[in-house]
């Protein structure tokens, strides 16, 4: 399975970080090695100072798919959870700067904690899921799928132009505004709605 994440899907979160709202969806790709499951701990690495925390819906594809029309595309999804993309900025900055891929300052192991998923057809509307992140008890992030600037549809019809979705591949949606460094010690809890999903420490 791959891992497929969407940059600057939050109108909010482009504007913090200083950069333009995208007219095409952006994308970049995890490997499967980036998942952190179980809410297990997650260890800083060391090759970065300031690795952030970006709360994301995470979508299952639940059948393979190439080329696919958006009026069809809410059938390859089949459940959803919440996820992080944690994010070495200072590594991203650095290679920014140079005009460089900065896949390693989002691709690194265990950058992808990922919670249980649960099925679409427990939420009554989509496009009016409310998800948050607390940071050792303060709510640092909050987000509604209804102010994503691409829909999931959208995001699985663009996508599968230029890479075939399969089963199992999970997209992370995009991050709302709110975006910060963890450090050894935090204690971070993921929430859709009033459901606890993501509760794990920073080690």
């Amino acid at each position: 399975m791959k891992i497929i994440a969407i940059g600057r899907n939050y109108v909010a979160h482009a504007q913090e970080l200083n950069n333009p709202v995208p007219e095409k969806p952006v994308i970049f790709l995890k490997p499967d090695t980036a998942i952190l499951k179980d809410n297990r701990d997650f260890y800083l690495p060391d090759f970065s100072k300031e690795v952030h925390h970006e709360v994301e819906v995470v979508i299952r594809i639940c059948k393979e798919g190439k080329h696919v029309q958006r009026k069809f595309a809410d059938t390859y999804y089949d459940a959803i959870g919440l996820g992080i993309d944690f994010t070495a900025r200072d590594l991203q900055a650095e290679h920014k700067e140079k005009g460089l891929p900065w896949e390693l300052a989002k691709a690194f192991d265990h950058s992808a904690p990922v919670s249980k998923l649960i099925s679409k057809s427990e939420f009554p509307d989509i496009y009016n899921i409310n998800f948050s992140l607390k940071k050792s008890g303060e709510e640092v992030q909050r987000g509604n799928t209804n102010n994503l600037i691409f829909s999931f549809e959208s995001i699985i019809s663009f996508v599968s132009m230029y890479i075939t979705l399969r089963k199992g591949d999970l997209i992370f949606t995009g991050t709302p505004a709110g975006v910060g460094p963890v450090s050894i010690g935090d204690h971070l809890e993921g929430y859709i709605e009033d459901q606890k999903l993501l509760d794990f420490n920073i080690k």
